[in-house]
């Protein structure tokens, strides 16, 4: 049975706050290397002998960004995208794959279920984890990788393992003294959320165990939409899904199970601490990025995104500055981000949805100062991509060029600005902007008027399938 690897990657990771937004997802970030966590993801599986296209899962907002970081790579010349129209967990994901994949007649694969965003050091050690597994699937068993226990970890749930490779147990995340017995047990993994299922028993143990899930993703995948390179699941069939972990929808009830040891070097990279604790180091125990400065300072985490950053005389300490907000805390309380994201979210504020830049599928944007009543931006486009033909009720825009060619229809106008050129965009005028060249455009945009907010276009044509 041939290998069809299935990558997971919805989710926001909070706790790296406020590297990760909603917007800017924790696996589309560079956080080891010149890669993002997704592209390292994609970059092992195609190690894995005769495996077949990939299947990405993702969340509506993140599909432009997702869909470049894999062509960035060039590894895969046919790969399929498809779209959550909101969350629901891994286990309505999950199915949803399945009977995508069954929809492609790969009904007799071994799907390999693998989140986005973890960190695997030895890839050689995984293909020989994956070939394991797969036989064991092959057998028609549903197979979870175990991660042999390095430390008593007290942040990750375990696989307790009965007779042979039989799964006696799920066991949520302990205190120290019990994961303690664990990792001495010799019979306790970490519960990596990898798992290795034939596609057609996963289908028939949900039938039994998650019926519900099954029913509403089977309508999610019929009603589905194709739009372009993307494959939308149906939304009204999701929001009737009801959430739920593969974990506790089948792979705690099933008594099919079994996990396979896996040992290459797995982090899932579920907190700064955790990247501290994998990322190399200077000689005082320090994990520095970007513009930073240091006097007599110990075992921290300090990354500068956007400024300078300097510190003195800190001890186990992380700092993380971007251009809207700085972090600071002690390294052991790093899990408590979750709770400063909680508070954003609650508050409606813009840093738990975006950054200052913001990526869309024709180049980026960056908010460079914004007030009541004016905001400019820095725009970037892409060389041969163009923006929507749309219009604004409440805001009046100035462009000056600042590198490269823009083609501008203003009104009843098209015209062409080159460098330190402008051009005047009146309130209610419809309007599109355009690379014609080969090297990316930037402009400055200064926006004037009573109501600035993103959601104040009106698209009249857009080309990437966007609706408003």
């Amino acid at each position: 049975m041939p290998i069809q690897p299935v990558i997971l990657a919805g989710g926001t990771g909070t706790r790296l706050w406020p590297l990760s937004r909603e917007l800017y997802p924790k696996q589309l970030l560079s956080l080891i290397g010149k890669h993002s966590l997704l592209q390292t993801t994609l970059v092992r599986i195609s190690l894995l002998p005769d495996a077949l296209p990939p299947i990405i899962v993702v969340g509506e907002e993140h599909r432009f960004l997702t869909r470049s970081q894999i062509e960035e790579l060039d590894l895969f010349p046919e790969y399929h995208l498809l779209l959550e129209p909101l969350g629901k967990d891994t286990a309505p994901a999950i199915c949803g794959a399945a009977l995508f994949a069954r929809q492609q007649h790969q009904e007799d694969a071994i799907l390999l279920m693998l989140p986005a965003d973890h960190l695997i050091a030895r890839p050689d050690d995984f293909v020989d984890a994956v070939a394991r597994a797969q036989e064991q699937a092959v057998q028609g068993h549903l197979v979870t990788f175990g991660i042999v226990p390095d430390h008593p970890e007290t942040g990750y749930g375990y696989i307790c393992r009965g007779d042979g490779s039989v799964v006696d147990s799920f066991v949520e995340k302990p205190d120290l003294e019990t994961a303690e017995k664990y990792v001495a047990d010799g019979n306790y993994f970490w519960n990596s959320g990898i798992f290795a299922f034939p596609a057609d028993t996963l289908l028939a143990e949900l039938s039994e165990f998650a019926p519900d899930i099954l029913h509403c993703m089977g309508k999610a995948v019929e009603g589905g939409s194709i739009d372009g390179e993307f494959f939308r699941f149906d939304r009204t069939a999701m929001e009737q899904c009801p959430p739920n972990s593969i974990d506790y929808a089948l792979m705690e009830k099933t008594t099919n199970a079994v996990v396979v040891e896996a040992d290459f070097g797995w982090n899932d990279i579920g907190s700064w601490r955790a990247l501290w604790e994998v990322a190399q180091k200077d000689e005082h125990g320090n994990v520095i990025s970007g513009d930073v400065l240091l006097e007599d300072v110990e075992n921290c985490l300090i990354r500068s995104e956007d400024t300078l950053v300097a510190a003195i005389g800190l001890r186990d300490t992380l700092v993380v500055e971007t251009a809207d907000a700085v972090l600071v805390a002690p390294m052991d309380r790093s899990q408590d981000v979750k709770k400063i994201v909680d508070k954003l979210k609650k508050q409606g504020r813009a840093e738990f949805h975006t950054h200052t830049t913001v990526y869309r599928p024709w180049g980026s944007y960056t908010i460079l100062e914004i007030h009541d009543r004016f905001q400019i931006k820095r725009i970037t486009v892409n060389p041969g991509a163009r923006l929507s033909s749309q219009m604004h009720h409440h805001r009046h825009e100035h462009w000056v060029v600042v590198t490269g060619t823009a083609k501008v229809e203003n009104g009843d106008q098209s015209i062409l600005l080159r460098e330190d050129e402008s051009t005047y965009i009146p309130l209610g005028t419809t309007h599109r902007l355009e690379n014609p060249g080969v090297i990316p455009l930037e402009l400055i945009e200064v926006q004037i008027g009573s109501y600035l907010g993103e959601d104040d276009i009106v698209r009249f044509d857009d080309e990437y399938g966007r609706n408003g």
